[in-house]
């Protein structure tokens, strides 16, 4: 056997000529995969001007260099494409996705995701449908008889809870609540106007199928001043692409 069983490493056979060679090939190899992260895995053409040590997943339908490299790691070292094949159980992160990819046997799959907003995409189906948790967050600052939020509840979102934190202490009012304009407390009533308190505003899981906006109401008096950053809390389901 002249390659190690799992990474395909050449071995340096006995008496053989030019040893440095097959070393160097083993460390390249090591080297590429070894914490293992792409550029990118929508690439069906190789890049112009690759760097040394870029690498990538070679898309569907490959062309050029990649032509039938599909699902491959290519990697630009020593200027040239070097490619490797996965095996099951492989991790790759994706850089400009921030995404971690798995490798079934056959495909590359999504196990854990992270984009802007503090959205967590926790999988992925082969058609493209997604499970993620999501927070988003705003620093309201309060006047009048109530303030709503610039952030909305997403359209077909499941919310888990609004959290709320008085950044700045609450003036001309008693207290406040945290809710939606239908609820004006659904997520905390009577809520401390001092800078600091917070509150977890957890409800059983909520559908909402539009659009919606947080309320911060004044209680005993209109607001003149103060701020509440609220966070909310919940999961999207996104339906198959393909």
């Amino acid at each position: 056997m002249n390659d190690t069983t799992l990474l395909q490493l050449p071995y340096i056979i006995e008496a053989q000529a030019q040893k440095h060679v097959t070393h160097n090939e083993a460390i390249r190899a090591l080297d590429a995969l070894i914490q293992l992260s792409v550029l990118d895995r929508n690439l069906a053409n190789p890049p112009v001007s690759p760097s040394e040590g870029d690498r990538y997943i070679v898309a569907t339908s490959a062309t050029g260099a990649w032509a039938t490299k599909d699902g491959q790691v290519a990697a630009w070292q020593d200027g040239a494409w070097m490619f490797y094949t996965p095996i099951i159980g492989w991790r790759c992160w994706v850089v400009d996705e921030a995404v971690l990819l798995f490798h079934d046997g056959t495909n590359w799959q999504t196990l854990f995701a992270q984009s802007g907003g503090g959205s967590f995409l926790l999988n992925q189906s082969a058609a493209g449908a997604t499970n993620s948790f999501a927070i988003l967050e705003e620093e309201l600052t309060l006047s009048g008889a109530f303030t709503d939020s610039t952030i909305q509840i997403p359209d077909r979102a499941i919310v888990f809870a609004v959290s709320s934190r008085t950044t700045q202490a609450v003036t001309g009012a008693v207290s406040y609540d945290c809710g939606l304009a239908a609820e004006v407390s659904k997520y905390g009533g009577t809520l401390s106007i001092l800078a600091g308190s917070t509150n977890s505003g957890v409800t059983g899981p909520t559908a909402f199928y539009a659009d919606t906006a947080i309320r911060i109401s004044a209680n005993g008096g209109n607001f003149t001043g103060g701020s509440v950053r609220i966070s909310i809390h919940f999961a999207l389901f996104g339906a198959p692409i393909s």
